[in-house]
């Protein structure tokens, strides 16, 4: 990758995260902290890679929709006035996504469902010879405690689904803490690949190693994951030493510290 696309990719990270610091600002709280973290990640799958309306996006833990509105919004399919909306009542941008959400195919519920979804959009794109079709999900770490995962992961590799692409955001980061002391989930790759998908772990806020990884996925022959290792305060220097990644609190005072920093970036 070259500078200029590196450049451009972690300005558009930037954007994504200081669109979320916007929608979060006027509750004081919410789920800023999965758009931290997701925001390379997100970047780069907007960036080419995925399609809409040729393509299929799955948001499984329905609370980082916030981070799916942002990328809407970058990519011209959601406004900025919608996104002022987030959260509020009556508005359609919900702060944790349903089946009404717009610009996503798919939201989850209880988490650990999404990837079921995902394989049915995939086998479904496959029966009705959509070949230029890859479906998108978006997992994380979290969800990876429930067994509902593993089950869909098996019947994927078993159906041979080369256009079902898992981003996994792994930020050791769940409501009750850090997702490595509730339980041990690791080693995340060799699990993957032990039930048949291709693995690649990689540093999650490294546009370049994301952009590979993602490239080589959808490119497999078989379902794929991308491990993105992350941290839910990422990108964000201006915020407390252990601030709850989780659900950050956010002061007027943090909100203009935030959006001052990630312009000066070139958000």
């Amino acid at each position: 990758m070259d500078a200029a696309r590196r450049r451009e990719l972690q300005r558009r990270a930037d954007r994504l995260r200081l669109r979320a610091v916007r929608m979060v600002a006027p509750h004081g709280f919410g789920y800023l902290g999965q758009a931290l973290s997701s925001a390379e990640v997100m970047a780069v799958l907007s960036a080419g890679a995925y399609r809409p309306g040729v393509d299929e996006l799955v948001i499984s833990p329905g609370h980082y929709v916030i981070a799916a509105y942002a990328v809407g919004a970058e990519m011209g399919l959601l406004s900025d006035d919608e996104l002022a909306t987030y959260g509020q009542d009556g508005s359609h941008l919900e702060a944790i996504g349903t089946e009404t959400s717009p610009f996503v195919d798919v939201t989850g519920g209880s988490l650990g469902q999404g990837l079921s979804s995902g394989v049915g959009l995939a086998l479904a794109a496959r029966l009705h010879g959509r070949s230029d079709t890859t479906v998108f999900v978006l997992l994380s770490d979290g969800e990876l405690e429930e067994g509902q995962v593993w089950e869909a992961a098996m019947f994927a590799a078993h159906q041979g689904l080369g256009n079902l692409v898992v981003l996994l955001d792994a930020n050791d980061s769940q409501v009750d803490g850090p997702v490595s002391s509730i339980t041990t989930i690791e080693p995340i790759g060799e699990k993957w690949e032990s039930f048949g998908w291709v693995a690649h772990d990689v540093d999650g806020h490294d546009v370049a190693a994301v952009d590979k990884a993602l490239g080589l996925s959808i490119a497999a022959k078989r379902p794929s994951v991308v491990i993105a290792r992350t941290s839910t305060t990422h990108g964000l220097e201006c915020l407390p030493e252990g601030a709850d990644g989780h659900f950050i609190k956010i002061s007027p005072e943090l909100v203009a510290a935030a959006v001052a920093e990630l312009e000066a970036r070139g958000a």
